[in-house]
């Protein structure tokens, strides 16, 4: 455990031979779960009911294993009774629900025999299941019927000690406030949806880029969706909050005899601020042969197929400070010019020139090989695992959802050989969101076993949107932005198989939130490796379009998780910044094990960027800059340390891997501030480090070194802005 900064969530011990059975009881509780879903209409899934709820019990062996311990989603807090045989613990759901099932999660004090009860009002108690032979372990339970109060009554225990459960859950469905809530329906007034023969496309993509070009903090949410055809003539300028796509299987499907822009005029033409925009599953043929993608963070470009090169540079080739390329094939030279650090990953390319900082490659044919540290190019021949991001396109007249494949050591386009691997998911089995939409009617979505589609908008949500159903969707449109109020966490994910998260943006409240994105609770120890929870294209933004607060900003407790393209940042610029006044402590805390991060950009944060705990954990790609508004060395000052590592592996880890990492530096209130390092990591054997580099800004405050006491300082290079670099650790 460090001595400084916040501690390492404990998690409980566990063996991979472990792992496997919870993992195959999750696998198996996904697969009857996805049994009930609807072919074309949606019914009510069985959900977690019972977490956080009120519980009560006949005893308590003392005040630290209270009821409530049974119900809190914690494995290393527990329910247990006093010595003695008859013993009961109890959960109010809040409302009658339709009982499906009850898993109990047994400490070594277990239950010999015992059964689970329900009730209507609390008094009157009915048995629904009896086990007489329990060996304790995890019991996953049938229920039948409704009841609003569900009890274990122990009977018999197989110890001298009480009845003792680190866990009670029970699932079932509940008919919620109103009627059932429908799938599908119509994408609402800010997608624009095209057909070859659609009217004014060009005078309707100006008016859109007019709006959104410097609405770099505006709440415009813009998605222009093209049907499979062609499309002749075009010039589609993307500005903020604007994605494009193609409503094709494949990026074939739908061309565009012309260019899909972004430039920087807006700016300058510095693109060094331009984020949060997107382009999907299209094939482009440039008017002068060469496109121009001149973005920075939170700018994805997926499925693209360019019948020509690829300009990364603005008009003029002012700065631009880094993107990310997935999936898409450039038939003819990327050309890098002024772009600062790049990631592209699983894709075909004709060539790419220049390496300015960090370009990172996986998975690339075509990529240049690794020559760093000049030049600064890390290239891996193939992606360890990868599952592309799940994306809307039309069968026929109907819309569906594909949900692509999981990939192992993939490289090359996952479209290459024609139709990608996957499943389609009928927009029916989706709940459509649209702005308006509440937290408690998002939430009802997903106990009802609906998918999410968020639309184009900005929506507010006062209690967490709960995502608790394996291989559950939730994809947004245009960059739909989710806003916790009242200091809630946006969004938490059970500890489940196969969660897809993609296309959206949190943005923190004015109320400080401990975190704004969880994947699974703490102590989350199942086995996903073969069907991980993926994070794509999802942004969390501290600040920047009003004051903003939360102590964390992604907490990652699940394993095997994928997190694809994202970036954390605690804003530098725009309202409500300030060293307090949007106060962000951490960026990203990884927990869990075999955690693969590709493209990770992390930014900014008060104390430390990013955090790794969990065992086994990899990133390809990242970029990060320290906090620019640290008043003097005293407010960074970590112990004895100066200044917080942009990204920390914990001293107790035994493996970790990571391959092209960058930190920057630009104290601009106090220029004097010195950082002792920017990574840090225990010396181990099993932990390896791959193409690092630190850089100072223009002198705007300097490292000692790169990695721990590796790495020469920036200091000598004053303000020439000539980065330090670290070819291998240790």
């Amino acid at each position: 455990m460090s001595s400084v900064g916040s501690p390492p969530v404990l998690r409980r011990p566990a063996s991979r031979v472990r792992r496997a059975t919870v993992g195959a009881l999750v696998t198996a509780l996904a697969g009857g779960l996805l049994a009930l879903a609807p072919a074309t209409t949606a019914q009510a899934a069985p959900t977690l009911l019972s977490q956080g709820k009120t519980a009560t019990a006949s005893s308590t062996e003392g005040a630290a294993f209270s009821a409530s311990a049974a119900v809190d989603g914690n494995l290393g807090t527990r329910w247990a009774s006093a010595w003695q045989d008859a013993q009961w613990i109890q959960v109010d759901l809040g409302s009658s629900a339709t009982l499906s099932h009850a898993v109990l999660t047994w400490e070594a004090a277990y239950g010999r025999s015992y059964e689970i009860q329900a009730s209507e009002n609390g008094t009157d108690w009915r048995t629904v299941t009896s086990v007489s032979a329990g060996d304790g372990g995890t019991d996953d339970v049938t229920l039948s019927g409704t009841g609003r109060y569900i009890r274990m009554k122990g009977l018999t225990r197989a110890t001298g000690y009480g009845f003792s459960l680190w866990e009670f859950q029970v699932y079932g469905t509940t008919g919620g406030t109103g009627p059932t809530l429908p799938g599908g329906g119509d994408l609402g007034p800010n997608v624009h949806v095209f057909d070859p023969s659609t009217p004014g496309i060009q005078a309707k993509l100006d008016q859109v880029f007019q709006q959104q070009e410097s609405a770099q903090f505006g709440s415009g949410r813009h998605a222009f969706l093209f049907k499979p055809g062609t499309y002749n003539g075009l010039n589609a300028q993307i500005g903020f909050y604007t994605q494009i796509a193609g409503l094709g299987l494949r990026p074939g499907d739908t061309t565009i005899n012309g260019d899909v822009t972004v430039d920087a005029g807006w700016f300058n033409g510095n693109a060094t601020q331009n984020f949060w925009r997107g382009a999907e599953g299209l094939t482009l043929n440039p008017v002068s042969g060469t496109d121009r993608w001149a973005v920075s963070q939170a700018s994805s470009f997926r499925r693209m197929h360019v019948k020509g090169g690829l300009n990364l540079a603005p008009n003029g080739y002012g700065w631009a400070s880094g993107g990310y390329i997935a999936d898409s094939k450039i038939d003819g030279q990327i050309g890098n010019y002024s772009q600062q650090q790049w990631y592209t990953r699983e894709s075909t390319i004709g060539g790419w020139s220049n390496s300015v900082w960090n370009q990172t490659f996986s998975g690339v044919e075509g990529a240049p090989a690794t020559s760093f540290p000049e030049p600064r190019y890390t290239t891996l021949d193939t992606t360890p695992v990868s599952r592309e991001k799940p994306y809307l396109y039309l069968d026929g007249n109907e819309y569906k959802v594909f949900a692509p494949a999981k990939r192992v050591n993939a490289r090359g386009t996952s479209w290459a050989a024609g139709t990608p691997q996957g499943e389609s998911i009928p927009l029916s089995q989706f709940y459509v969101v649209k702005p308006g939409a509440t937290a408690a009617t998002i939430n009802q979505a997903l106990a009802q076993g609906l998918h999410l589609l968020f639309t184009p908008g900005v929506y507010h949500v006062d209690q967490s949107i709960n995502v608790n159903r394996a291989n559950t969707i939730v994809l947004g449109l245009g960059l739909a932005t989710i806003i916790p109020d009242n200091g809630v966490t946006a969004m938490k994910v059970a500890d489940v198989d196969g969660v897809r998260l993609a296309g959206f943006l949190i943005d923190a409240g004015p109320v400080n939130s401990p975190t704004l994105l969880e994947l699974g609770p703490q102590n989350s120890a199942a086995d996903h490796a073969a069907n991980p929870t993926t994070v794509q294209d999802v942004y969390v933004r501290i600040g920047g379009a009003g004051a903003g607060k939360a102590t964390t900003s992604v907490v990652v407790n699940s394993d095997d998780a994928i997190i694809d393209h994202t970036w954390v940042w605690r804003a530098d610029h725009g309202e409500g910044v300030g060293w307090e006044t949007n106060r962000a402590d951490y960026g990203v805390r990884v927990y869990g094990d075999d955690v693969l991060a590709t493209g990770l950009f992390v930014e900014h944060f008060n104390k430390y960027d990013v955090e790794w705990y969990g065992e086994r954990g990899r990133t390809i790609f990242y970029q990060n800059e320290k906090a620019y508004d640290a008043p003097n060395q005293a407010a960074i000052q970590n112990g004895t340390t100066k200044g917080y590592a942009a990204y920390r592996v914990d001293d107790s880890v035994n493996t970790h891997e990571a391959w092209g990492l960058g930190s920057y530096c630009n104290y601009n209130v106090d220029p004097t501030i010195v950082q002792d390092h920017g990574f840090k990591a225990p010396v181990k054997p099993g932990v390896k480090f791959h193409s690092l580099l630190v850089v100072s800004l223009g002198g705007m405050g300097h490292y000692n070194h790169v990695i721990n006491d590796t790495g020469a300082s920036t200091i000598p290079a004053g303000t020439s802005t000539v980065p330090s670099t670290v070819v291998s650790f240790p």
